[in-house]
Formats: C-alpha cells, structure tokens, sequence
C-alpha cells in the first residue's frame, strides 16, 4: 500500500524527469542539422575563388561538413572523376550530382557511389492540369530509368514556373511513382520559392514524404535579394521553426550560389546562421 504522502513524492519525482527530459529533447540539435549531416549547394560554378576538387574537398573539411551536392559547368566536365577521388580522400560523401551527363554516370558506377540526381520539373506550356502532369512526368522518365539502373535517386528540382508550385512537384511524382519509379522523389529550394513564403506549413506537410533534401536560404518578401545568409532574413526563423516542428528527418542543405563571394566566406556566413536562429528556436 502506498501511503498519501509517498504517492505525492512519487507524482513530483515522475513529472521533475519528465520535464528534464522534454527540456533536453527540445536542447538538442535535430539530427539532420547538425553540422556534419548538412548538404553544402552551388558551390562549384558560383565560388568566387574557382577552387580546384583538390581546394574544395579542403574547404569543406575546414568548415566540418562531411558532405558536398555537386553542381557543374561544361568546364567542370573534364574535372568530374578528380572531383570524386579528393572527396573520398577527404572523407567528403558525394551527395547528389546536378542534371544528367553519362560520364558522370559511369564514374558513378566505376566508383561505387550513388548520388541522388537533381533535375529541375519542366513547366509545360499548354494543355490542361492533368496534361500537363502527364507530358512532365513523360520527359522524366527516360532519367528516372538511367538513375534507378545505376542506384541513384533522383530528385525532382523547383526552379520556378509551374514545374516549381510544390502541388505540381508532388502530382509527377506521384505520377512517376505509380509507374514504378519509387525512387523518385523532390528537391525543394527556399531560394526558389519566395512566393510561397507564407504557405509554407502547407506546401512543407504536402511535400514531406517525397522530400529528399530541402536547401534552406535567407528570405525576404520579395526575394531581395534572392540569395540570402541564413538568420539575415525576415522569415527564415519562423519557416525553420515550422520544418523542426514538423518532425522532418530528411537531409538539409545550405547555399554559397554567389558569384561575388569566396564560398568558404558564404557557407560559414550560413553555418553561423543557422546556429543563431536554431539557439533562439531551442
């Protein structure tokens, strides 16, 4: 039998270690924003330095990200396999790979690595809602094939226009899903989507089970700038604090994607950013 008393202490001991423990849970880092586990973008073609693989894979081991999305310019081609070594070198996961481009595919495979490939959704011209889900979802499919051949996701990227609008990200895919190609799924950019600022929640609960990455970005009514570091923005805090209360385990990335800027200086700016707004979020 348990006394009055010696229940009420009990009561008070269970509710103090639940507190405690609620108090460390909401402390801790997501898992996908810890730094090692973030998704570094456009930091080839827009560094203002041109950095060698060689250079990059340093860059990225200073700033202690273990991981690199690979975006490219013809110039870049030549690079593609150097580009993989000095990331295995480095202890750098090659990530995903930007378009489609056979040679890349065939390192791929030479190598034993499995990128996901992002590709921008084509926004039809004409035609109704449901054709033009189907003539999207028909220019997909000849990727969709070569990526799940050599084990890669591939992901469906916004870019703006009516391929961007995340009810038409989520309707080819579920397209291209429903003719086998589960591996396909979406790459949603904060940069490229300013005028979706304020549904936000909305478009995030609709995307979520398809979402292989989301790149975060400073925002601003308007898009000015387009290009923001993290934490420097009108409305980045409150949209992170909807993606961490959504419970989204997916990956995350950040930009450099300025010409003008040496994309050491751009990723910390975004790295230090993040830090601040997840410390107020704690």
């Amino acid at each position: 039998m348990i006394f009055p008393h010696r229940f009420l202490i009990v009561c008070t001991l269970l509710s103090i270690c639940q507190l405690s423990g609620e108090k460390a849970k909401k402390g801790k880092t997501a898992e996908n924003l810890v730094r090692e586990n973030l998704v570094p973008w456009c930091i080839v073609p827009f560094d203002a330095t041109k950095r060698s693989p060689e250079e990059r894979a340093k860059m990225l081991v200073r700033l202690g990200l273990k991981r690199s999305a690979y975006d490219w310019r013809s110039q870049h081609v030549p690079e593609f396999e150097e580009e993989i070594l000095q990331y295995k070198k480095h202890g750098i996961e090659f990530f995903a790979f930007w378009g489609g481009h056979e040679k890349a595919f065939e390192l791929f495979q030479k190598h034993g690595i499995h990128p996901q490939i992002w590709k921008t959704l084509r926004s039809p011209k004409s035609g109704t809602h449901e054709e033009k889900i189907r003539s999207a979802k028909e220019t997909m499919i000849p990727l969709a094939k070569r990526t799940d051949e050599i084990g890669c996701k591939l992901g469906l990227y916004n870019h703006g226009g009516w391929g961007g609008e995340p009810e038409n990200l989520v309707s080819v895919c579920k397209a291209l899903r429903a003719d086998g190609h589960d591996h396909v799924g979406i790459v949603y950019n904060w940069h490229h989507g300013h005028d979706r600022i304020k549904q936000w929640e909305d478009d995030l609960n609709l995307m979520k089970p398809f979402l292989h990455c989301l790149n975060l970005n400073g925002m601003n009514t308007g898009a000015k700038p387009k290009i923001l570091a993290l934490g420097k923005g009108e409305h980045e805090e409150r949209m992170l604090n909807i993606l961490l209360e959504s419970g989204y385990e997916g990956s995350v990335g950040i930009l450099d994607h300025q010409n003008h800027l040496d994309a050491e200086k751009s990723l910390r700016a975004n790295l230090d950013g993040l830090k601040k707004l997840l410390t107020k979020l704690r």
